[in-house]
């Protein structure tokens, strides 16, 4: 084991790193779209409970056969992977977000607005920050979830430590599927702890969420 790493240390960092790239970009756009689109579908209850049923029926759909569809659309590399897994994290963040959003007491909205807040004043100064904890209680699910999935992006010849865990299932080689766990649970680890400060950072402590 020991041999191994020695021996493979600067191809197991690279493909590290190429494992974080693809899991932080799809994380971030999943981010980038299902908080706004939250807050939208959290004004309608019905709307909401759709989308969110749609979301969930999507989820269900085995990653594998999601990264095999993206190949004749988008080939193989980087791009599908990292389109497969947006719509995989997509969902833990969007239902927190209009959960968070719904659960805003309603006496909090009604005096923003009788201090003449707009809806866009209200939606930003009060129901964003409000909804806050559970969105990044989402991402924290979601960023877990990615990480984990990514080492499926091999298969579309994405990279990432996915490769050595297949190579070695192909080779018989434990020590190169054990080092690639071990790093794979080792980066989810760190970003979900990296998540956990920014959280502190930017949440009140009064408004955090247990998870």
């Amino acid at each position: 084991m020991m041999e191994f790493l020695s021996e493979n240390s600067g191809a197991l960092l690279a493909k590290t790193l190429e494992h974080l790239y693809i899991s932080v970009v799809a994380l971030l756009i999943a981010v980038v779209v299902a908080v706004p689109v939250g807050i939208l579908l959290s004004k309608t209850k019905r709307l909401s409970k759709i989308a969110l049923t749609i979301a969930g029926i999507l989820q269900t759909i085995p990653t594998l056969a999601v990264l095999a569809l993206m190949i004749p659309l988008f080939g193989v590399g980087k791009t599908p992977a990292i389109i497969a897994l947006f719509f995989y994290v997509l969902l833990p963040i969007l239902n927190n977000t209009v959960i968070g959003v719904q659960n805003i007491d309603g006496n909090v909205r009604e005096a923003g607005r009788s201090m003449g807040m707009t809806g866009t004043q209200l939606m930003k100064d009060v129901e964003l920050p409000l909804a806050l904890p559970m969105i990044i209680s989402g991402v924290r699910l979601s960023s877990v979830y990615v990480i984990s999935w990514a080492t499926l992006a091999s298969y579309v010849g994405a990279g990432g430590l996915g490769d050595f865990i297949f190579n070695g299932l192909n080779l018989y080689e434990p020590a190169m599927i054990i080092s690639a766990t071990i790093l794979v649970t080792a980066l989810a680890l760190i970003v979900d702890f990296c998540l956990s400060r920014i959280e502190k950072w930017i949440v009140p402590k009064g408004l955090k969420v247990s998870r």
